[in-house]
């Protein structure tokens, strides 16, 4: 099944996908957009581009599991990109993604205007391994 995340942004959001073997998450693209109102839509229209059949969004959970406000968000853009795109969304804990994106790219080096532009990407790639990972236990 050709699954896709989404690491949700304010500016950037990050999306990647992985193949029908469930087996690799590879980074997708970046969709740069602001508005909430617009944002469901950009990704829905990607994901049906991407031929995705289903969507996992990252849930920013608080280090101690609680939600805030960022989870609700989070919820309320995964239940209208449902609606949007007709595929089954899920939420995946996200806790600690970003810094383990921020990471990977120091390990490459990756600096400046490139790295901010790709952080999103890589982040929503973790996300989706994760995912990945958990459904093979």
């Amino acid at each position: 099944m050709i699954i896709m995340s989404v690491d949700l942004g304010k500016a950037r959001t990050g999306l990647a996908l992985c193949d029908k073997t469930e087996f690799l998450a590879s980074p997708y693209k970046v969709i740069f957009e602001k508005s909430p109102k617009k944002l469901p839509e950009k990704v829905a229209e990607a994901a049906k581009e991407a031929k995705a059949e289903l969507i996992v969004v990252g849930l920013p959970k608080n280090m101690d599991g609680s939600e805030g406000e960022s989870a609700r968000n989070a919820r309320a853009f995964a239940e209208e990109l449902g609606k949007l795109s007709g595929l089954e969304t899920v939420m995946q804990d996200e806790r600690g993604t970003t810094i383990t994106a921020h990471n990977f790219l120091n390990d490459t080096n990756t600096r400046g205007k490139k790295r901010k532009n790709v952080v999103d990407e890589v982040a929503a790639t973790i996300i989706l391994q994760d995912f990945l990972d958990s459904r093979k236990n």
